[in-house]
């Protein structure tokens, strides 16, 4: 297991990032576990985990605070994302809310930038500080979370919005609407995806199914749910608060599901049959 064998993802600029990532939705809220949860960080960026996301609204910053501290010395070795909240998305706040997560992860830039989900806002407002954002070099790239087709298609539309790089989603063995609709049209547009809360937050390793797939290849139920999204060709940002978590998701970059467990998956856990509205956590 290192980092030399993992795996990637390429943005629509072509840029290569690790398919294999770290979320920090609930990190830096328990000053007990601050320690380890920066250990298992560290830990995940030496193993090739090197997408580390993040946002203002975890723990009101303090996500993007712990983040900070653990990647001094080590920001040019990761790929670093945050988001912006719908209510501070209009041009001026959104390049308020980048330079507040920047003074918090104790860093120039972003290689990431996604609106966290959409407000009332218009989209016009939220591109607008994108776009003065990445002139300013403060940040790489941008994208959005939590956005079905209707919203990327009226986003494309506008000048400058078929630049998005990234839709960051809830995709996992057990919420899998997105495969109808979203996901085709996103391969198709070039607009590169990732799943968050891959294992529904552990609640999928609850089901014996997954469990019995896991079982059959010597593998930890985890493992086989993150394989199971790097197989449909989408990024995965599980969130990682120990150094022992981190180590299995690692090796779930290793596996490989043949058609049996594939099947099996299906058979448990079965696609969308027609068009679904898209789920948030």
């Amino acid at each position: 297991m290192s980092a030399e064998s993992a795996r990637t993802i390429a943005l629509p600029a072509g840029e290569e990032i690790a398919a294999l990532g770290q979320g920090t939705w609930y990190l830096g809220e328990d000053p007990a576990r601050r320690e380890q949860e920066i250990a298992a960080l560290r830990l995940g960026v030496d193993l090739g985990m090197t997408v580390v996301d993040t946002a203002e609204m975890y723990g009101d910053g303090a996500a993007e605070e712990l983040v900070g501290e653990a990647l001094r010395g080590r920001r040019d070795e990761v790929f670093l994302v945050s988001k912006v909240l719908p209510r501070h998305a209009d041009r001026k706040g959104t390049v308020a809310a980048c330079e507040g997560s920047l003074r918090r992860l104790r860093t120039e830039r972003l290689d990431l930038y996604l609106l966290h989900w959409r407000g009332r806002g218009p989209l016009e407002e939220t591109l607008a500080g994108f776009t003065d954002l990445m002139e300013a070099d403060k940040i790489r790239h941008w994208g959005v979370s939590n956005l079905d087709v209707a919203d990327l298609v009226e986003l494309t539309a506008l000048p400058g919005g078929d630049a998005v790089a990234v839709d960051q989603v809830l995709f996992n063995l057990s919420r899998r609407g997105i495969e109808w609709d979203l996901l085709p049209w996103c391969r198709e547009a070039g607009v590169t995806v990732q799943s968050y809360s891959p294992i529904e937050q552990g609640r999928l390793l609850k089901v014996e199914a997954l469990s019995a797939v896991a079982r059959a290849l010597g593998a930890t139920p985890a493992q086989v749910a993150l394989a199971w999204v790097l197989a449909q060709g989408v990024a995965a940002i599980p969130r990682s608060g120990s150094p022992d978590h981190v180590r299995e998701n690692r090796g779930a970059m290793d596996l490989h599901l043949p058609t049996e467990a594939l099947d099996a998956l299906d058979e448990a856990f079965p696609p969308p049959s027609g068009p679904t509205p898209l789920e948030m956590l």
